[in-house]
């Protein structure tokens, strides 16, 4: 069946050149009378996109560019009897880039750019195209439940699309909406293709195809295509109690490897027509499963009763066209926060783009964030300080990242009149070393004292 869904949306691909595409898109939400008008009232979108991103790392460190284009194609048929019929997925062309080889000097691979093609060595880094989508859904009242591969965005497992393509899971999915204050949403994911991957894998081998830092012995670690998983399950529930009172709580447990629970307040209180004050707290708790996916220490993803903890709390204030943030997170030292990187970025307040605070503990954490929205554009400030423990503290940390100051700015632009479709990102990030590095470059290249420039124009259809 996946060989049939991919080998229809090379057929999307080749011939939505010659496509009439704003003849095929339907508004209508009501179901076809037959099976027939749902596919031929069914809604045909893309996205052009192209990125170009470079590092500048510190003098006498090796730099890197990459330029990368291409979009995604998206087919949906309209309703009938409830069910509808998805498939889509991208393409990326490696335009122009630099060597993204491992550094020789200290053996330390190309970390951003690498991931605008591929991260596994499936492809020569030239072309490639990747189903995303094929699922059957079936909707009813306002719920919906899907079986396939799909596009999920939950504070674990997400789109991470920070590149050139998202990740994309398959499996079960529910989305349930009794009412209109209480969101149920969960499922079964048993195979996932990560960001910047070509393939589909299940879910106990697509962790260790990003690189996978050091055990607690300061030993790179090895479970890769070691570990032992049936799947993983979610469960997501948001209950909106009124305008200024919410509660949300999420689960993923990663059978016979570990399991993630995290619960989030927020309280909103309005000062007057235009001004808003809101305050959030969030907790997490991680707890090993058995023996963390494989019996020997040695192979496993993490130690028989690992523990770890976090939490964190956010300040904010809506005034106008401006919105502030003051954010804490820490993470105990109990033990590493761990979650696959494949899998999606950090659900934490104090997360800013292009780092992470996964495969860590010992960590604190205070980000300052603005955000300034006028007519077509939006500007974006982060600025923040992180706490890590020290590199040589193994235990602590898993990726050799020593503490540091993080600094983004970003820009946001929507085109319009005979360029309506077409956005803009600019994005610059800084980040610069404030822990200990023991004069070692491979605690520094492409982590601190280096410079991120990120520009994306995308072109929707």
């Amino acid at each position: 069946m996946y060989k049939v869904f991919r080998l229809l949306f090379i057929v999307l691909i080749v011939s939505s050149f010659d496509l009439n595409l704003g003849a095929q898109v339907s508004s209508s939400k009501t179901d076809s009378s037959s099976l027939f008008k749902a596919f031929a009232n069914g809604d045909f979108k893309g996205k052009l996109r192209y990125y170009f991103m470079a590092t500048d790392n510190e003098l006498g460190l090796r730099d890197y560019y990459a330029n990368a284009a291409g979009g995604n194609l998206r087919y949906e048929t309209a309703s009938f009897h409830g069910f509808k019929i998805a498939i889509g997925g991208s393409y990326v062309f490696n335009v122009l880039s630099s060597d993204l080889s491992a550094d020789k000097s200290t053996s330390q691979p190309n970390r951003y750019e690498i991931g605008l093609f591929e991260m596994d060595g499936t492809s020569n880094r030239k072309v490639f195209a990747r189903l995303e989508e094929a699922y059957v859904s079936y909707s009813w009242k306002n719920s919906t439940v899907k079986y396939g591969n799909q596009l999920i965005n939950t504070p674990f497992i997400n789109l991470q699309d920070g590149r050139m393509s998202p990740t994309a899971v398959e499996g079960l999915w529910l989305d349930l909406k009794p009412n209109s204050k209480f969101n149920l949403k969960g499922g079964y994911i048993h195979r996932v293709s990560p960001r910047g991957t070509n393939n589909w894998y299940y879910v106990n081998n697509s962790m260790g195809i990003y690189p996978v830092g050091v055990d607690e012995a300061g030993v790179k670690s090895k479970y890769t295509n070691q570990l032992s998983s049936r799947g993983l399950l979610i469960i997501e529930a948001n209950w909106n109690f009124s305008k200024w009172l919410a509660f949300k709580f999420n689960d993923v447990m990663v059978d016979n490897i570990i399991n993630t629970s995290m619960v989030q307040v927020d309280v909103a209180k309005r000062i007057n027509d235009m001004n808003t004050l809101s305050f959030s707290l969030q907790g997490m708790r991680q707890d090993a499963i058995n023996d963390g996916g494989n019996i020997n220490e040695q192979l496993n993803y993490t130690d028989k009763g690992h523990k770890a903890f976090s939490y964190g709390a956010r300040i904010q204030y809506n005034q106008m066209n401006w919105t502030h943030s003051l954010n804490f997170n820490r993470i105990t030292n109990n033990g590493r926060y761990l979650m696959p990187r494949e899998w999606g970025r950090d659900p934490f307040f104090t997360f800013l783009p292009r780092e992470r605070n996964e495969g860590f503990g010992d960590v604190s954490a205070l980000v300052a964030k603005s955000e300034f929205r006028k007519k077509y554009f939006k500007y974006t400030i982060g600025f923040g300080y992180i706490e890590m423990p020290d590199v040589l503290n193994y235990e602590l940390n898993k990726y050799g990242m020593p503490s540091y100051t993080h600094l983004n700015l970003g820009v946001n632009y929507n085109f319009e009149k005979y360029l309506k479709g077409l956005n803009g990102e600019l994005l610059i990030t800084r980040k610069d070393r404030t822990g200990k590095t023991y004069d070692n470059n491979k605690y520094v290249i492409n982590k601190v004292n280096m410079t991120l420039f990120n520009l994306v124009l995308n072109y929707t259809f």
